[in-house]
């Protein structure tokens, strides 16, 4: 064997451990609180030393931060390709909306690491990372956005800003909901119906409603 192949071995052992590790993590995380979830319970679910942890990620944290860095590029990848494929504007945030749902459904630990995050006051690499997937998130909505406002397909004024804060929060209320009822899986079943009213909130004022193409009523005013 040559130099070059003994030196490989050594790197590759490193990130297939690594890689088990952030699996483990995300697969514990499905299940419990991710503060509840120790190094010594990541070393017995891949088969290592508690000690032998710590060879592979410096603290604990950094390897939370591998589990959402990694999930934030699935997730993006993911909505993109969903956003891509879609043959129109509207029809691109529905798939966007439910690219985001099924993930979710797929890999709960994501939004519980989350959501336990942002519970702390004080700034932190993961709660940068969140940042970061928003900001991303948010370029992506504001350019399918922008597309249906250029084919005249959202109500005139649409604030297009605040349409991708209310996407993003529609989506993060239906997880908030599923995951304190113990049932993830119960967020598809709601889904298609938020999102119904979503679209019909960007597209009612230009005079039929989505779902149908027939003339939408008249809003009522109330005191």
């Amino acid at each position: 064997m040559n130099a070059a192949a003994t030196s490989k071995r050594p790197k590759q052992a490193t990130e297939v451990r690594q890689a088990g590790l952030v699996e483990a993590a995300l697969q514990l995380a499905a299940q419990r609180s991710p503060a509840d979830i120790t190094t010594g319970d990541l070393a017995q679910a891949v088969g290592i030393s508690q000690g032998a942890v710590f060879r592979h990620f410096p603290s604990k944290e950094a390897i939370w931060l591998a589990v959402l860095d990694g999930a934030s590029d699935t997730l993006m990848a993911r909505l993109q390709t969903a956003a891509g494929t879609a043959s129109t504007p509207l029809a691109a945030l529905r798939a966007v909306f439910m690219a985001h749902v099924d993930f979710v459904v797929a890999h709960p630990g994501v939004p519980r690491l989350i959501f336990q995050e942002l519970q702390h006051a004080q700034d932190t690499a993961l709660k940068a990372s969140v940042r970061g997937l928003m900001q991303k998130y948010r370029s992506l909505l504001m350019g399918v956005l922008q597309q249906a406002q250029d084919q005249r397909l959202l109500a005139p004024g649409t604030d297009l800003q605040a349409a991708a804060v209310l996407f993003i929060g529609s989506v993060q209320g239906l997880v908030m909901q599923s995951l304190l009822s113990g049932d993830v899986r119960s967020v598809t079943t709601h889904a298609p119906g938020v999102f119904m009213i979503y679209q019909r909130g960007l597209t009612v004022g230009k005079g039929r409603t989505p779902a149908t193409g027939r003339p939408a009523p008249a809003l009522k005013e109330y005191p």
